[in-house]
């Protein structure tokens, strides 16, 4: 897995994933929103970089789902193949928000749940084509089950979730491993307004540290840190009837 795309590269934790990925000696194209974040986190992964190393970008707000196979095509030619993808944008829904108004919950949905998949299925076809690559997306534990305190965002994570699955079973014969990467609560500008104590946050370094090992093992799904797998076992199994009766 030499040659990377990081779509929503300026993330807290797409970032922390290509300064290791650099620190590996690979190559990358990044993909970013914001030019002036996307321009200085170039500018860092080339002081890091080795001789040598690739590091290309492209600016593209990826709501616009017309740009995204030209966007994988600019990144196979600037690092001339294409070993794998990892799709990490997205926005943290304000659930009252979306409660009142259903054009920012069809926004919110459109960000964190088709546009990835639009992404996702596009790089499907073009691993499948070579029967060999790694298709990795950020989804999140949000996804398991739907709360009242963030179900739009939950329910986009949940589909990308079904979705990856979905693309794993078709896949799995044909060489391009998918993997599926599900953070908890994480330290970074998008949970700014959150009250970040205790073990169960964790920082961009450390989810970047189990997203690049379970890129490079090929892993299927993956929990970041590992006890929240465990924590939304036992969410997942509370009977419904119990369950709605929670404030969650």
């Amino acid at each position: 897995m030499k040659k990377i795309a990081i779509f929503g590269a300026t993330s807290a934790i797409a970032s922390a994933c290509a300064r290791r990925f650099v620190a590996d000696g690979r190559d990358l194209f990044l993909v970013g929103r914001d030019p002036h974040k996307l321009q200085a986190l170039v500018d860092d992964l080339k002081c890091r970089a080795s001789e040598g190393q690739v590091i290309g970008a492209a600016r593209a707000n990826l709501n616009d789902v017309t740009r995204h196979e030209a966007l994988l095509a600019e990144a196979e030619e600037a690092l001339g193949g294409l070993d794998a993808v990892l799709i990490a944008h997205g926005t943290l829904s304000d659930q009252k928000v979306c409660e009142r108004s259903v054009a920012m919950t069809l926004q919110e949905v459109h960000t964190n749940a088709l546009s990835v998949v639009s992404l996702l299925a596009l790089a499907a076809n073009r691993f499948e084509a070579r029967g060999q690559g790694t298709i990795a997306a950020i989804s999140s534990v949000a996804g398991d089950r739907g709360r009242q305190s963030n179900y739009v965002y939950g329910a986009s994570k949940g589909f990308v979730t079904l979705f990856m699955q979905g693309l794993r079973n078709r896949l799995y014969r044909k060489g391009v491993r998918v993997v599926t990467i599900k953070p908890g609560f994480v330290d970074t500008p998008m949970t700014a307004g959150f009250k970040k104590k205790g073990f169960l946050w964790a920082s961009p370094d450390r989810v970047a540290r189990g997203i690049v090992r379970a890129m490079d093992r090929g892993a299927d799904e993956v929990y970041v840190p590992w006890f929240w797998r465990p924590i939304l076992w036992v969410i997942r199994h509370i009977p419904e009837a119990v369950f709605k009766r929670l404030s969650l």
